[in-house]
């Protein structure tokens, strides 16, 4: 079954994109724990974040850290804070979260909402330091 990723992937959902490759994407988390919380993905579909052959799993974090460093530019924070999860979508991705504390990354928090024009205004904010 494809992912709810694998088909904003494909563009049938639509997303506020900061950064894509042929091979990966990175797009602001619509359930954000902090204001900037992006997900970087792998194109291709993969459950499991250590299923993905090596070459993929590289290419991820190289783009993520590439993602990490323009939104640590856009959103001022002290760090960004890396998660892997994997229990929530059946598709392999990195949390990137802009944090000042630990509790920052605590996802039992109540997750932030945002207005369709602050989310876009996130994106280009983010965009631009890229």
């Amino acid at each position: 079954m494809e992912s709810i990723f694998s088909k904003i992937v494909a563009g049938d959902i639509p997303s506020y994109k900061v950064a894509e490759t042929l091979e990966y994407l990175a797009f602001l988390d619509v359930n954000p724990l902090t204001e900037g919380h992006v997900l970087v993905i792998p194109k291709k579909e993969v459950d499991y974040i250590f299923d993905l052959d090596s070459e993929t799993y590289v290419g991820l974090m190289m783009f993520a850290q590439i993602v990490a460093a323009g939104l640590k530019k856009a959103i001022p924070c002290k760090r960004i804070g890396v998660s892997v999860i994997g229990l929530e979508v059946p598709h392999a991705h990195i949390h990137l979260i802009p944090i000042n504390s630990m509790d920052d990354m605590n996802f039992s928090r109540p997750k932030l909402s945002f207005t369709d024009e602050k989310l876009e205004a996130i994106a280009e904010k983010i965009k631009e330091q890229l």
